[in-house]
């Protein structure tokens, strides 16, 4: 079944409507790109090729510097209603994810966090006000830089009466990298034919895809009180879907320290599966082995009435990050992935071919112009 013949439309129907976002994206890139010209004037150079990639890299001489602006998205609503639910605030979790959000699109261009700022708005003052919310907040903050070995120097703190609800917080930032030595780049024209994908296994939900899930909590027999089927810990739907991302620079560090032949790496958060073919490259990413689906997407899935395809072209589904390795350092990446503490999991081979993810064990196919995102 090709995805093209199951449009993916429950996520645009809950407001993220991708058609619509993607093109303006596009356009932005396209404005961007006219700017270039000021680098050379001040002694540097852009690496052109990360233009439209999760991170934009600028030549230093003898090192790459990354950088990256992120937000988390509307998951910090899911921790107000949980708030509501049990009197406890969640905020050290959903910073985490904002933290997470931004590094792990940082180290998909290989290389080391430096420093991060934050960006926080609300509609009103009193937001801030709350001091337990803010210590969780800031306690999440500062120990998801410190997992990460990233400074966090500072940030911003607005309050946009009229454009942000009162009642709520906007959360971003951005972050800065150094890649050395240089070889370390991690470029999409470095996939080749023979590559294999490994995959780092998500935790949940992420941050992509809450839209959609506090839509669906509205549907639930107990909202967000709802029990999760298959939860360890027997937990309620909301408590679960702030299970908090991983960081998986630390993997790309492990991999790329024991020269591990790494040519690219993509996050996966908004358009699910679909971002196995990011690089520009025409290859057929040929996936003949899935891993484990972490309990809350049966729920979404079912309380959605959404196929395999639209699940696996809007969320993770299992997997946070992709690797693509060298097939001769394959098995040897799995082993420093274990060594480190993580997991990788060998799930397909880079093919020739069109360009297009085919799932072979839901029988599911993305053809490449069902990402258009450069």
């Amino acid at each position: 079944m090709s995805a093209s013949d199951t449009a993916p439309d429950a996520y645009a129907a809950a407001g993220v409507d991708y058609a619509a976002v993607d093109p303006g994206k596009l356009l932005a890139q396209r404005v961007a790109l006219e700017t270039a010209g000021a680098l050379p004037r001040r002694g540097l150079h852009e690496v052109a090729e990360t233009r439209g990639e999760s991170a934009y890299a600028i030549d230093l001489g003898d090192r790459y510097l990354s950088m990256v602006t992120e937000a988390l998205g509307t998951k910090n609503l899911v921790a107000d209603a949980m708030h509501e639910r049990t009197g406890k605030h969640f905020y050290d979790l959903v910073a985490r994810d904002t933290v997470a959000t931004i590094l792990n699109d940082l180290s998909s261009l290989g290389g080391c966090p430096i420093a991060l700022t934050a960006y926080w708005g609300s509609g009103s003052s009193e937001w801030f006000r709350n001091e337990a919310r803010m210590q969780s907040l800031v306690e999440g903050w500062g120990a998801a830089c410190k997992e990460a070995g990233c400074t966090w120097g500072g940030g911003e703190t607005q309050v946009l009466t009229g454009m942000i609800d009162p009642s709520t917080v906007v959360l971003a930032g951005s972050g800065v990298g150094t890649i050395a030595p240089k070889a370390n780049l991690l470029l999409g024209s470095r996939v080749a034919v023979g590559d294999a994908i490994l995959i780092a296994p998500s935790s949940g939900i992420h941050a992509n895809g809450l839209t959609l899930a506090r839509k669906i909590a509205e549907q639930l027999p107990e909202g967000y009180d709802t029990p999760v089927p298959g939860d360890p810990s027997g937990r309620a739907y909301g408590e679960v879907l702030l299970d908090p991302s991983p960081l998986y620079g630390p993997l790309v560090e492990a991999l790329q320290s024991e020269s591990i032949d790494l040519h690219y790496a993509a996050h996966i958060s908004g358009h699910g599966w679909r971002k196995l073919m990011r690089a520009p490259g025409a290859f057929t990413y040929a996936v003949d082995c899935l891993p484990e689906v972490p309990p809350i997407f049966d729920v979404l899935t079912k309380a959605a009435g959404i196929d395999s395809a639209e699940a696996y072209g809007t969320f993770n589904m299992g997997a946070g990050y992709a690797f693509f390795v060298a097939e001769r350092d394959a098995a040897r990446a799995e082993l420093i992935a274990i060594q480190a503490g993580r997991a990788l999991l060998r799930i397909g081979t880079v093919e020739a071919g069109p360009k297009r993810v085919v799932l072979s064990p839901i029988g599911v196919t993305y053809e490449g112009d069902s990402l258009a995102i450069r």
